[in-house]
């Protein structure tokens, strides 16, 4: 029952990512709301692994990242170079990735940031001329929606974690018991 809440759980989180994802490519905006709900949704996924596992290290190591990256990140927010709501998107990711997959998080993170970077000044690469044309004005502004990679990165991480769950679910049986 645990695992059923928690991949629940994740999927909402994957649908809440991708909303955030499209909201600040169009606006350039993340909102506290959004942030909040991303920020309940880990701490119940958490919880349940905990509960599950019967240690609560994932958690405290989840804490400790997103303290240490609201920190790191606090002083790029106060010399406007990256926004507030990607300051705090990135603290509220270790509570949905789980201190012990951080590591695939950053990983996935630095190729869509290195993508989302070279397609801001690079847009003569993508195929649509409004898509490219909307590009070309955000790098005009000098704005990169941030909080793109950083969704993309998150969702891709949540997925493989759903994925190994179901995998070592259906290995051991459990799967096979509810039916």
């Amino acid at each position: 029952m645990l695992l059923a809440a928690s991949l629940l759980f994740k999927a909402l989180a994957i649908l809440l990512l991708a909303r955030i994802a499209w909201a600040d490519f169009s606006t350039q905006k993340i909102s506290n709301r959004d942030v909040l709900l991303l920020l309940c949704l880990g701490l119940a996924t958490l919880h349940f692994h905990s509960l599950q596992t019967g240690s609560w290290l994932d958690m405290g190591i989840s804490a400790i990242g997103g303290l240490i990256l609201f920190v790191a990140l606090f002083p790029f927010w106060l010399l406007r170079k990256v926004g507030a709501g990607d300051v705090k998107l990135m603290s509220v990711v270790p509570f949905l990735i789980g201190g012990s997959d951080l590591v695939v998080f950053s990983l996935l993170l630095l190729v869509f940031a290195i993508a989302t970077a070279m397609v801001v000044k690079n847009p003569f690469l993508l195929p649509a001329g409004m898509f490219r044309h909307y590009v070309q004005h955000l790098d005009r502004k000098g704005v990169v929606p941030f909080g793109v990679p950083i969704s993309a990165a998150a969702i891709c991480a949540i997925a493989l974690q759903m994925y190994y769950s179901l995998m070592v679910a259906t290995g051991s049986g459990i799967l096979q018991q509810l039916n």
